[in-house]
C-alpha cells in the first residue's frame, strides 16, 4: 500500500471535521477535488466510499445521503455549539487569563466547531471593568502547582508586590518561599494556592498565583500534611472576599503601602500621582454605592476620598447614619 492510500482516510477525516456539520455536506466530487487540490492525493469514487466506511467503523459519526452524488457530513462532535459558546464566554470573562492567551484559547475552541460553526461562536460578551492578569506565565504556574499537589511534593518560588511607583518588587529581598501545596482555589476570578508552610506549627498560608514571580520549582521533598481539623471549605468561606464596582470618576488619597490593593481593584493602568512622601493620589472609576464606601472604610483611614465634593458628602452622610444607628 502506497503512502497516499495510508494517509487518505486521515485526510478525509480532517476534511469532514473542518468543513461539514449537521447542516453542511460535501459531495463525493467535492471530496475528490479537495483531496487533490489541498493534499495532492488522487482518488476515485469507490475509494472515497470505502474510506468513509472505514472511518465510520473507527467511530466517526458520519452521515451518508445516497443519490447520484452521495453527500457526507460529520454529525456529532465532542462539544456542541451551545457548550462551546459557554466555554468561550468563560475564557473571555476570566481575569486570571492574560488577554493574548485568552485570544489564543478562544481561537482553539472555535476550531472545534468547524468552519461553518465558527461564525455562530463570534461572541459579543463584554465584562465591565475587567482587569486581566499581567503575569504571562500564569498558566504554566498553575500547571506546575497542580502537578506538585498530585505528586505530593513541596514547591519553592519568589513572590512580588507593587511599590508606590507601580513597579514589581520581590518580597523579602527575593527570598524563596517553600510550602506544601494543598489546594488551588478559584475565588473572585483569581487563583490562590493554599498550603502548609511550617512543619511543626502546621501554619496554613495562602498566596495569589498571579503574584508568583516565575514558575515554581517542584522539590523532591514530600509535602507536610494539613492539620487534622483543617477544613478547606470553611477556610475559603472565612478567608476570601469579593468586591465589585462600576464607573464614576473619584479622586482618592492613599497611603503608599496600599498600592497593591489599588492595583488589585483597578489594574496596573490606574492613574496615580505622588501626593507627598507618605501618600499618593489615585484617579479611579467606581460605582459610588455603599459597597464602594465600605471598601474605602475598610482601610481604616489609609484610603480617603478627596473629591468630588458630592461624593465626600455622600460618604460622610453614610458614616453619620451608621454611627447614629448604633
Amino acid at each position: 500500500m502506497d503512502n497516499d492510500a495510508k494517509i487518505r482516510p486521515l485526510c478525509l477525516a480532517k476534511i469532514l471535521y473542518e468543513q461539514t456539520d449537521e447542516m453542511n455536506y460535501l459531495t463525493t466530487t467535492q471530496l475528490l477535488h479537495i483531496l487533490e487540490n489541498e493534499y495532492g492525493i488522487t482518488s476515485h469514487r469507490q475509494t472515497i466510499k470505502g474510506d468513509i466506511e472505514l472511518l465510520k467503523r473507527f467511530g466517526m459519526d458520519i452521515q451518508e445521503i445516497k443519490s447520484t452524488q452521495n453527500r457526507y457530513n460529520l454529525v456529532n462532535r465532542l462539544f456542541d455549539i451551545a457548550e462551546l459558546k459557554l466555554l468561550i464566554d468563560a475564557v473571555q470573562s476570566a481575569k486570571v487569563i492574560p488577554a493574548n492567551k485568552s485570544h489564543d484559547l478562544v481561537n482553539k475552541l472555535g476550531s472545534l466547531a468547524g468552519i461553518h460553526g465558527a461564525t455562530a461562536l463570534r461572541r459579543n460578551i463584554r465584562c465591565e471593568g475587567r482587569i486581566r492578569s499581567g503575569n504571562e506565565k500564569i498558566l504554566l504556574i498553575i500547571d506546575a502547582v497542580n502537578e506538585a499537589i498530585n505528586k505530593n511534593k513541596k514547591i519553592t518560588f519568589q513572590y512580588f508586590k507593587y511599590n508606590v511607583r507601580k513597579e514589581k518588587q520581590l518580597r523579602h529581598d527575593g527570598q524563596q518561599y517553600i510550602i506544601s501545596p494543598l489546594h488551588l482555589v478559584w475565588n473572585g476570578d483569581r487563583y490562590y494556592i493554599v498550603g502548609v508552610r511550617n512543619e511543626n506549627q502546621k501554619e496554613i498560608v495562602c498566596f495569589r498565583v498571579d503574584r508568583i514571580a516565575s514558575c515554581p520549582q517542584i522539590l523532591d521533598e514530600d509535602c507536610h500534611a494539613a492539620p487534622k481539623d483543617f477544613d478547606i471549605d470553611q477556610y475559603i468561606n472565612t478567608t476570601f472576599h469579593m468586591f465589585g464596582g462600576g464607573y464614576k470618576q473619584v479622586e482618592l488619597i492613599c497611603d503608599n503601602d496600599v498600592m497593591d490593593a489599588i492595583i488589585d481593584r483597578f489594574g496596573e493602568a490606574v492613574t496615580t500621582y505622588a501626593n507627598d512622601m507618605v501618600s499618593f493620589r489615585a484617579i479611579v472609576h467606581v460605582a459610588t454605592t455603599h459597597i464602594f464606601y465600605s471598601w474605602v472604610f475598610g482601610f481604616g483611614g489609609k484610603v480617603r476620598i478627596r473629591g468630588p465634593e458630592e461624593i465626600k458628602g455622600e460618604y460622610t452622610k453614610l458614616l453619620k447614619s451608621a454611627a447614629e444607628s448604633l
